[in-house]
């Protein structure tokens, strides 16, 4: 008797570990496609079943591919990967493009990465803040310091008067407004 129970001990054990390295495998290796170095943080962890973060959201957009590039060169993706919540105003590359020639390009050289942070973390709310809580009149601190303004206009959301909200996306540690403009804190 002792031998079909060695046996089948022996095939419940390896489809124990079998079933733990499958989802092992798939909750905690780095993707091929993630935005930061592999095992650098947050950012590195695997999930295909959550709802995405902020940061990947916008490298699944194609309409936010300078943004992403900005967030990388200036070393914020484990920032913004981790629980939050937060609140991005998100421009979008046609958003960068409005921006005089060059400017872009500059922010991004390593010596600019402190100007190029707080640029982004001007962005950057703490807590979420869904568009019906975006009141006209509103003043909101930003996680780089300096407050933005928030008006309604024509039903919109409006910040600094320059930048409208064009969408919302919620994320998994926030929400993601898109805007049609870059915030520059004065």
């Amino acid at each position: 008797m002792k031998t079909p129970i060695r046996i089948l001990a022996t095939a419940a054990t390896a489809l124990l570990i079998a079933a733990c390295q499958k989802s092992e495998t798939t909750t905690t290796t780095a993707a091929d496609d993630a935005p930061a170095t592999p095992g650098s943080g947050q950012s590195a962890v695997v999930d295909e079943v959550s709802q995405p973060d902020i940061v990947k959201i916008a490298v699944g957009s194609p309409d936010h591919t300078t943004l992403v590039t900005a967030v990388k060169a200036a070393e914020l993706v484990d920032t913004l990967t981790n629980a939050g919540p937060f609140t991005v105003f998100a421009p979008t590359n046609a958003a960068f493009d409005k921006l005089p020639a060059g400017t872009v390009e500059n922010l991004l050289k390593p010596e600019n990465k402190d100007k190029l942070s707080d640029i982004l973390q001007y962005h950057v709310l703490i807590g979420g803040y869904p568009a019906e809580r975006l009141s006209d009149g509103a003043t909101i601190g930003t996680a780089g310091g300096p407050a933005v303004k928030i008006s309604v206009v024509d039903g919109k959301v409006v910040v600094n008067g320059s930048a409208t909200v064009i969408g919302t996306v919620d994320a998994s540690n926030g929400i993601v407004h898109v805007v049609d403009g870059v915030l520059l804190p004065q």
